[in-house]
């Protein structure tokens, strides 16, 4: 790790379109490579061993990819897990979560109040009824830490769009007996969640998906996971399990102007960065001399980190992301929408002013007092989002997520009449003729 600061930094006037080419990502499947294709043949034969032998494959996939050994009467969390997790989570940590809790609550609530509505007028009524999935399972990752923030994220939403049945799958601890993260069930009880799987985690998004003698079946997997578990969970959807796709490692792109301070764009950056190897970190600004601190700062503020976090954070900005210098904040924000980030950062004067250039980002921040960390945290607004390029397509988990929505409509007489002619031309257009017929009766009939 002796790359020097500058070697971060890409002139983008300059380089080469090889150079370029790794901040514009649109949404594909990866090339495939041998280590993919063996990847992927294994998640489909676990998959399948779950589904066809239940338990008794979650329990295996335990024993062979975690090194834990479990009866299947361990596999759901019993109550006086809870019970433990509580006594043995120091206090402050506790009322974090529940701080969390509380913000993303009151986002939801906000949302859900604006997810139904009806509409009448001149003999119409026209609206929307949202209702709540009947069953959810959401998956929290325990490979590289605690991530307590990812059940309150994801879960949160969910309880507040009246999900009746919420299922939690999380890998057991590493190094432990099959010990569940404490911060995560304490997580779950504060949100009034029981239902709590120990699963290795390909096994576990097959066992939400197919049911097992313990797991019963979910209809929608939501959650963040290693590349493996996003296997699982694209392959499952075969079964017609729904899957909210796109949330893998980390992402994040900065855009600053002359304006910023080097070194809280470093601290953003390496907020970012430290999530895992797989993870990506980018700063797009216009002041040169604005970058090479920052870049300084990079180098000085990961020093500090303790291992395995500096390592993460050096491969995710010297391997898989960088600084890159524009002539403008225009070019900044055309190369901000090609990327697609998980989180943009604007660490501009005057943040709004670009806010109608933006097109492609999981979550917008204005300014440098919102931080990446208050965003995953505690803020409110979503922290599970799409990555790797899906937010062109998808967005983050809210209420939404966990929603379906019914359309509603009625006519009067009169309101019927209006439209009859353009519903009969174009029945009679389709070849429908029952259609047609549906409109003449009610004419002659009147």
């Amino acid at each position: 790790m002796t790359d020097s600061p500058s070697a971060l930094v890409l002139d983008w006037a300059t380089a080469s379109p090889e150079a370029r080419k790794r901040f514009s990502r649109p949404v594909r499947p990866a090339a495939g490579s041998p280590a993919d294709d063996a990847l992927l043949d294994g998640i489909r034969q676990l998959i399948e061993d779950v589904r066809t032998r239940g338990d008794s494959a979650l329990l295996q996939a335990l024993k062979q990819f975690d090194g834990i050994d479990l009866s299947p009467r361990h596999i759901r969390v019993e109550a006086a897990e809870f019970a433990a997790a509580r006594e043995a989570l120091d206090p402050a940590t506790t009322e974090a979560i529940r701080v969390a809790i509380a913000q993303v609550r009151a986002f939801s609530e906000k949302e859900r109040g604006h997810a139904s509505w009806q509409e009448r007028g001149d003999g119409t009524l026209l609206g929307v009824t949202a209702k709540p999935l009947d069953s959810v399972g959401l998956f929290v990752p325990c490979g590289k830490g605690s991530f307590p923030s990812v059940l309150v994220q994801i879960a949160t939403p969910a309880v507040v769009a009246g999900v009746p049945r919420i299922a939690v799958a999380v890998p057991p601890v590493a190094g432990t007996p099959g010990q569940v993260d404490p911060a995560v069930l304490v997580a779950a009880q504060e949100l009034g969640i029981d239902e709590v799987y120990r699963v290795n985690g390909p096994a576990g998004i097959a066992a939400l998906a197919y049911g097992t003698e313990t797991v019963p079946r979910v209809d929608k997997i939501v959650g963040p996971g290693s590349p493996a578990v996003a296997l699982a969970q694209r392959e499952v959807q075969r079964s017609g399990c729904l899957v909210e796709v796109g949330y893998g490692p980390s992402d994040s792109l900065i855009v600053c102007d002359g304006q910023a301070r080097p070194d809280l764009l470093a601290a953003d950056l390496l907020n970012e960065a430290e999530h895992g190897p797989d993870s990506s970190a980018v700063l797009v600004g216009t002041d040169a001399s604005v970058l090479a601190r920052a870049a300084e700062e990079v180098a000085r503020q990961m020093a500090l980190l303790p291992e395995p976090r500096r390592r993460y954070a050096h491969s995710s900005l010297h391997d898989n992301g960088g600084i890159v210098l524009v002539p403008s904040l225009s070019e900044a924000m055309d190369i901000a929408n090609d990327y697609a980030p998980e989180h943009l950062q604007l660490a501009v004067a005057e943040p709004e002013s670009l806010l109608p250039l933006v097109r492609h980002a999981g979550t917008v921040l204005l300014g440098q007092w919102t931080t990446f960390a208050a965003s995953n945290f505690a803020i409110g607004t979503p922290a599970t989002l799409p990555t790797a390029g899906f937010a062109r397509i998808t967005s983050g988990v809210t209420t939404a997520t966990y929603m379906k929505r019914i359309a509603i409509a009625a006519l009067d007489r009169n309101a019927f009449e209006r439209i009859a002619p353009a519903v009969k031309t174009l029945a009679v257009h389709e070849g429908f003729p029952a259609h047609a017929a549906s409109v003449t009766i009610r004419q002659e009939g009147s």
